[in-house]
């Protein structure tokens, strides 16, 4: 196998540990992995097969889905030390979800995609239930995901909207004239928006958070339903955002430097 198909191979592989992780914790049929990754059936089975065998994967023997493996829990949790801010971020969280009444949240940018870390339930009743740990949205998509984006270098954010098409998957409301426009918007104002782009009535905002080199690695957001949202009330989540995201971004730094 040359290095080309040895890459094609790991690609795959990836895709499909990702696909099992956004079904969590129930579990997904080799069916549905495999239209997730989107390969061939006999193809996936295959390589879930081989991934079960190193122990990075489990399966169900009554009901044949697929689950994350006792081995990806030990690679997870030595990796953790390194990667993982949520004990950093909880404090942060709590303090979003207790001074705005909205649910709060940590994402972390992986690639094109922004996944859901943490999140701490805000004490107004109504919510939106549009994001859950674990979820994995494309950059530009939900406002943490356009928060990350909109904190990359121009080149970086050409050559993401020149290879995806979120239009495709996600309504017209995510073309690339219309991403670039709420990009403009989120350096102006310093957080992002989404008003109700994924589901009507759920609003969100978000504040990139950077690591010690200044790269936009995270981000916090707030969702809730869109009449927490008004015109006169953005303003002062939006502080309350950039001021947490600003807090947990001078945690890092000191973190890296001790």
């Amino acid at each position: 196998m040359d290095g080309a198909q040895r890459s094609h191979v790991i690609g795959r592989v990836a895709a499909l540990l990702r696909a099992v992780a956004g079904h969590e914790p129930n579990g997904a049929s080799t069916t549905d992995l495999a239209r997730t990754a989107e390969l061939a059936r006999p193809t996936a089975h295959r390589l879930l097969s081989s991934l079960a065998t190193e122990g990075l994967l489990d399966r169900d023997p009554k009901t044949g889905r697929w689950s994350l493996g006792p081995e990806l829990f030990l690679l997870g949790s030595l990796a953790a030390e390194r990667y993982d801010i949520t004990e950093l971020a909880h404090d942060i969280l709590r303090d979003l979800a207790r001074e705005t009444g909205e649910s709060a949240f940590l994402s972390a940018r992986r690639g094109d995609e922004s996944v859901c870390l943490a999140e701490e339930e805000g004490s107004f009743p109504l919510r939106s239930h549009v994001l859950h740990v674990g979820l994995r949205l494309p950059l530009g998509v939900a406002s943490a995901g356009l928060a990350i984006l909109s904190h990359l270098s121009e080149r970086e954010i050409d050559d993401y909207l020149s290879s995806v098409d979120l239009a495709a998957s996600w309504g017209p409301e995510h073309a690339r004239a219309a991403v670039r426009e709420r990009i403009e918007a989120t350096r102006v104002a310093g957080y992002a928006v989404n008003p109700a782009l994924l589901v009507p009535g759920s609003w969100g905002m978000g504040a990139a958070v950077f690591d010690h080199r200044g790269s936009p690695a995270w981000a916090l957001s707030l969702t809730g339903v869109e009449s927490r949202f008004p015109a006169e009330r953005r303003p002062l989540l939006g502080k309350l955002l950039l001021q947490q995201a600003h807090r947990l971004s001078r945690r890092l730094r000191e973190r890296s430097f001790n």
